[in-house]
This record gives C-alpha cells, structure tokens and sequence, in this order.
C-alpha cells in the first residue's frame, strides 16, 4: 500500500488549523518534499518551493487556497526546497524571503558556473579516487539545471519575524537553515524529521564543524519545546524533544563508529566513508556518505578525540592518540 503522503501530491491538505501541506514528487529518494501554506492577516506564507525538475501546476494548487499567496520563505538552498522558488514566485506575484548566510552560499552554488570545479577539487583533497570523483561531481549536478531560485530575495536574519512566526537559526543540515516557530508549533524545514535523520554533511566552503552545528540545533529545537514539527520529508514529529534526543544518540553511536575506523596511519575521509556506509554505494549515495563521514571525523577533531593532517594537496584523519599509547 502507497504511503498515505504520496496521496497528497499538489493538493494542499491541512495538518492542523491554519496549516496545509503541499507535497512534491522527487526523483530520487525519499520521492517526496513537503511545503507549506500558514494562514497569515493578509493571505498565505508559502514555506518552500519544490525543486523545480518538472512543471509544478501551481494555478492548479493555488486554486485551493481562500486567499493570495503574498509572501515565500525558503528554509534553506537545497535543491529541492529552493530550487522552484523563482517559478512560485512568478505564479504568485508574492516576495521572496530568504536567510542572509543561505543566500550568499546559494550563490555560490546555483548561481556561479564554477562549482563544479571547486567540488572536484575538494573531493579529490579527500581522498576521492579521480575515476569516482567524476561520478560524484555528476550525480550531484544532476539537478542544477533544473534549480531556479530566485535572486535577489528580501534578505532576513535570525530573530526576525514574519507574519507572526519567529526566525531560529538552526544551521547542520544547511549552514543557513532557518526555521519558524509560533506558540507550540515548528516549520522545520529539513531540521527534524522522522523516521529519516537529515544529512549533515560537509563540503567546501562550508562552516568548520557542521555537526557540532547541527547538535546545538537540536537543543535549541528541545529549549523551544514546540508541541509539533512539521518538517520537509515524512510525517509530522509528534514529540520533538524526544525526537532530537533520539537524533542525537544516532549520531553519537555514528561518531564512536567513525572514530573506531581511525588508526595511526592518515585516512582520508572517502576511506573512512567505506568503512561507516559500506562500499557498494551509488554516487549520489556515496556523495554524501563522504560529506557525512568528514563532518563526524571534524566533530571529532574538535572533540579532541582523532586528528587532521592535511598538507597542499589531501587532507586525512588518524586516531588522537591518548598518553602516549595507541588507542587500540
């Protein structure tokens, strides 16, 4: 039997009062991404977009709705968040909302033509063989073409507010994520979710401890103690704070996993990446399996618990080595 969410594509349906959820197809895993309509004095705050692969019908969508759409907020400069933005944008006359940091790197990615460049690069620093780097480099740009995100946004910072939902900064799973909370209730964009845990990965010219990031996220998630979350992918979280405690023990087990791949000899972090997700991956799996394994191996460093060494050409990690002794 379908899921009950792959009964929803472009009908918005209503999670709770003020609320609904618009779900997108994806072509790849996990098939789905959710967005949201929340009711404001004036029409309706569409929280993301979609990724923009095949023609979104929103005439069709907004058709649904009692009112405009007179504003977007994107949640982050993933593909499949951003990458319809420009297209809603037009369909909606609405203006655009969009983090400082996120649209900076947004830029950066689907706005410059020479990123393929600088990730080939950073792949091959560590540790990607040259033949699988190519693979790598073309699953991950399998989508940007399809990414139209709009430029020039309305640009906001943590702490603001808009239509009445508070701005948190949640950065991890994106260096800019941003999401929106009002009384007990979460827009979590790619935060939290469940049964899936967010990517967290790292990649070039990313903040230095991305995981580290994204576990204080989840505290600030707990502190703010909201009732529900609704997230980018799969059901709503109905306890979030047990749900960010049980991310977190996730990714301590992933971290005491990744540092027992470590030795005395340098490792870079495609070879741990093998070690910790396994060795038959497709690219696009194996993209961010090195990205996951670089940002628990950075947590780690900043733990004092392994090592970097790096020079001009790679960088590579080896176990933290504890009085003098080997720590196996």
């Amino acid at each position: 039997m379908a899921h009950p969410i792959e009964h929803t594509f472009a009908t918005p349906t209503e999670v709770q009062p003020g609320i609904l959820r618009l779900t997108l197809p994806l072509p790849t895993g996990p098939r789905h991404v959710h967005c949201y309509f929340l009711r404001g004095d004036d029409g309706w705050l569409l929280v993301d977009t979609g990724l923009g692969l095949m023609e979104t019908p929103w005439d069709e969508i907004l058709a649904h709705l009692d009112g405009p759409v007179v504003r977007i907020f994107i949640t982050h400069m993933h593909p499949d968040h951003v990458g319809g933005a420009e297209e809603a944008a037009a369909a909606t006359g609405a203006q655009v909302f969009q983090g400082r940091l996120d649209y900076a790197q947004c830029e950066r990615v689907w706005g410059t033509d020479d990123w393929p460049e600088r990730i080939a690069e950073w792949f091959l620093r560590n540790g990607v063989p040259p033949e699988v780097a190519d693979d790598l480099i073309e699953s991950g740009h399998v989508f940007a073409d399809f990414v139209r995100f709009a430029w020039n946004p309305t640009l906001v910072d943590p702490g603001d507010e808009i239509d009445g939902w508070r701005i948190h900064p949640t950065p991890g799973h994106a260096d800019g994520h941003l999401v929106l909370h009002r009384g007990d209730v979460l827009i979590a964009g790619d935060t939290l979710l469940t049964p899936i845990t967010p990517a967290v990965g790292l990649y070039p010219d990313s903040r230095p401890d991305p995981l580290g990031d994204y576990l204080n996220s989840l505290h600030l998630v707990s502190e703010l103690a909201p009732r529900v979350s609704h997230g980018g992918h799969g059901e709503p979280v109905a306890d979030p704070i047990e749900r960010c405690a049980a991310i977190a023990a996730h990714h301590e087990k992933r971290l005491d996993f990744t540092e027992a791949a470590l030795g005395s000899a340098p490792r870079s972090g495609y070879d741990v990446s093998r070690d910790v997700f396994g060795v038959t991956l497709a690219a696009i799996q194996r993209r961010f399996a090195v990205a996951e394994a670089l940002s628990h191996l950075e947590r780690l460093v900043a733990l004092g618990r392994a090592r970097r060494v790096e020079d001009d050409r790679t960088v590579a990690y080896t176990a933290q080595l504890a009085g003098g002794r080997p720590p196996f």
